[in-house]
This record gives C-alpha cells, sequence and structure tokens, in this order.
C-alpha cells in the first residue's frame, strides 16, 4: 500500500468503500451505522483541499482505506479511518494512522486523538494495541468536547464510546 493524498477522483471511491467499510457493524447489532451515510462529496473535498484527506492506494492506485484529520486543540484529531474489508487485517489502518502522526509532528502538533465505540474489535481495543490510551472525561479538550457533542446528537451515543489519545 502507498499512502498518498486523495484526488478529486477519488472521493466517490471513498463514498462507496465507506458504506463497505461500515457493513461489519451489522453484525454487531450496529445496523444504524452500517446503514449511516458516507461523507458527503463537499465534505470530502473540504478535507482534500485542506491536505487532510489520505488514501492508501493498492497496487492499481485504487484506495483500499482512507483518513480524514484536522487540527483540534493543538492535535491531529482523527475524523475517519475506514479499510475496505477486502483489505481488512493487512496493517493499512495503522500505515494510515502512521502517516498522520508523521503529518501531525511536521505541523508542530503533540498527538493523535479520535473517538471511537468502546466494544467493537476493530475500534477501541485496536487503536489501543496501537498506542492510543482512553481519556478520562477530565482529560477532554474544549474541541474534544464539542466532538462528542456533535456525535451524541447524530446518536452515536446508543453505544459506548471513548475519546483516545495517543503521542506523536
Amino acid at each position: 500500500m502507498r499512502i498518498r493524498p486523495a484526488t478529486p477522483g477519488d472521493l466517490p471511491l471513498l463514498q462507496d468503500l465507506e458504506r463497505a467499510a461500515g457493513a461489519p457493524f451489522r453484525d454487531l447489532g450496529m445496523g444504524a451505522i452500517a446503514d449511516d451515510e458516507p461523507p458527503g462529496l463537499g465534505t470530502l473535498e473540504g478535507y482534500r483541499r485542506a491536505g487532510r484527506c489520505w488514501v492508501a492506494a493498492d497496487d492499481r492506485d485504487r484506495p483500499a482505506g482512507y483518513l480524514l484529520a484536522e487540527p483540534v486543540d493543538g492535535a491531529l484529531h482523527i475524523e475517519q479511518v475506514s479499510v475496505h474489508p477486502r483489505a481488512a487485517r493487512r496493517g493499512v489502518g495503522r500505515e494510515l494512522l502512521a502517516h498522520a502522526a508523521g503529518r501531525a509532528r511536521a505541523e508542530g502538533l503533540t498527538a493523535l486523538t479520535l473517538t471511537t465505540f468502546t466494544e467493537v474489535p476493530w475500534n477501541a481495543p485496536y487503536y489501543a494495541r496501537l498506542g492510543f490510551r482512553s481519556l478520562a472525561g477530565e482529560e477532554l479538550t474544549p474541541g474534544l468536547r464539542r466532538i462528542r457533542a456533535a456525535e451524541a446528537a447524530h446518536g452515536l451515543d446508543r453505544w459506548p464510546r471513548v475519546c483516545m489519545r495517543a503521542p506523536v
């Protein structure tokens, strides 16, 4: 896999990838997550133009995974990282996160942050294996509190969630 910036032509493919990556949530009784629409093309384009949308490209240069990020309170916040099920368990997510960590360091940011489901094996347990730690409520920055409030308003708190942080 090669990590590269997303191109305009990648964006519809990222939506398809997101739908495929969401499907396994159905097996965990999280059908609403599986059915949630991916980010719109305008949203993806905003991340792309900001230089914060990266893809893991396969040997045919097609996206097998992607990551969206934005600076939040001195850290690079991972808004979304998704890997197509065909590319799962091959280190694609790990490589995308390593790329984001390198970008964060280059920009003088101190950490990566993300929010995730605590009881989904490829979510919080996976990130913990990669060096992320769960944040207690009093550790949440104002930006992370806003993100969590938006997630709650979107209905994501139907399942246990956590904010996590890893130094870069």
